[in-house]
């Protein structure tokens, strides 16, 4: 690590040499104090990620600064999968308070107990849907139900609407046994919509593991109903993972995979290149982040809205999901006012009710603001962000928010800092209990 910090500090020395800026005037570019930089340009101090992007952006080094950075290796999503197994349940367990929990079980214990359906459930097997059933409203009253279950997941916890999604699905899954086989690619098509949604509900809920199993699950629906873009789609499920685990390479190897797919709606490559450039920006690739973004928006203006159903996190109520994206990769490749910005106009367009996309965007709004060295606003932003976290639980929006009180950890002295400080710190200490 020592070693680490004596090549970063030599090029971080000769760039901004380079660049013709004294210490103080980087220092205040990057919003870290002339001190700290000295200490890393003499290897005192190891340096960290946020840093060597801040540094890249000011003095233009394409990435060089975060390329010097260790990062821990992330695990792979696909590792998890396969770590399943075939022969795995998931079993939902239900405490007398109302509490939930989803649990994986081997099927061979599953049967023992009782428990053998996919989804761990003693419900009993649903009687499988007659050809009406696609003529009769059953199908129709599905589908409003998962319309009625994305806008809950935008205003409560995963905790709330997985046990839900987890009933529709085993539901559908039964209903198609034994269906005629229209009636049977259509249930297990939708199943397979719940399924993907149940994978976003469990990250966003902390578990990867659980969210790879569901989509896993759907991408077998999915291909059963005929529907072979899910397995496409859980490319892109698999890069948001990599995405939060600063994992740029894999992130962007996700993406293109998900592109290259033959058959891909243009909705879905667009997704994919949304996902692509984030993983760039993660990597501080400017040009080709910007090439990304450029080729999202040409796809998503073709795809209109008879594509199919919408995925997981795939849309944003109201504002536009390529400027919101662009605005995130702004922040990651140092351009932060210019992301605060863009976040500004396109949360304005968003429904107050829609509070998990407040979390998710507003937490990125916050730390671009105090990226940009507005503590005050970006303060501000942090109460509105935890009013929205409090009310929809995201692991996600949590590992910006450790992010943000790193930040503003360094700025407690400040009046609008220490109002805003010990719920920000309390908030994140209740998720560890």
């Amino acid at each position: 690590m020592a070693e680490q910090s004596d090549v970063f500090g030599v090029e971080l020395r000769r760039l901004r040499t380079a660049a013709g800026l004294s210490l103080a005037v980087l220092a205040a570019q990057v919003h870290y104090s002339k001190g700290y930089l000295g200490k890393i340009e003499t290897g005192f101090k190891q340096p960290g990620v946020d840093l060597a992007r801040r540094c890249d952006a000011v003095l233009g080094a394409g990435g060089r600064l975060a390329a010097l950075v260790d990062q821990p290796s992330p695990a792979s999503p696909l590792a998890a999968v396969a770590a399943d197994g075939d022969g795995e349940v998931w079993v939902m367990s239900m405490a007398p308070d109302g509490s939930s929990w989803m649990v994986p079980m081997p099927r061979r214990d599953a049967i023992a107990t009782g428990a053998a359906s996919l989804l761990g459930l003693t419900l009993g097997a649903p009687r499988a849907a007659s050809a009406s059933a696609a003529h009769d409203g059953t199908l129709a009253a599905f589908r409003s139900l998962f319309a009625e279950v994305r806008k809950l997941g935008q205003t409560t916890s995963p905790s709330v609407v997985l046990p839900m999604v987890t009933v529709h699905t085993h539901t559908l899954r039964g209903m198609a046994n034994g269906a005629p086989t229209p009636v049977r690619e259509e249930l297990l098509g939708l199943a397979a919509r719940y399924s993907e949604y149940a994978g976003w509900m469990a990250q966003e809920a902390g578990d990867d593991r659980a969210a790879m199993w569901w989509t896993r699950n759907a991408v077998e629906m999915g291909a059963a109903a005929g529907d072979t873009e899910m397995a496409t789609y859980s490319l892109i499920r698999q890069a948001l993972i990599t995405l939060y685990r600063d994992d740029a390479a894999g992130t962007v190897d996700l993406a293109q995979q998900a592109q290259a797919a033959p058959g891909t709606s243009p909705r879905v490559q667009g997704l994919a290149a949304l996902r692509e450039a984030q993983g760039h920006a993660l990597a501080c690739d400017y040009d080709a982040c910007r090439r990304a973004l450029d080729r999202a928006a040409v796809l998503l203006a073709r795809a209109g809205t008879a594509d199919g159903m919408v995925m997981g996190s795939g849309s944003v109520s109201g504002a536009d999901l390529n400027s919101l994206v662009e605005a995130w990769c702004l922040h990651d490749l140092g351009q932060s006012r210019q992301a605060a910005d863009v976040f500004d106009r396109q949360l304005a367009l968003v429904p107050g009710s829609a509070h998990r996309t407040h979390a998710r965007f507003g937490a990125r709004r916050a730390l671009a603001y105090a990226s940009a060295g507005d503590i005050d606003h970006a303060s501000e932003l942090t109460a509105k962000v935890l009013d929205a976290v409090d009310l929809v639980d995201s692991a996600t929006v949590r590992q910006d928010l450790r992010q943000l009180a790193r930040l503003l950890g360094r700025e407690r002295k400040q009046a609008a800092v220490s109002e805003v400080y010990p719920r920000l710190n309390a908030a994140l200490r209740s998720q560890l209990h």
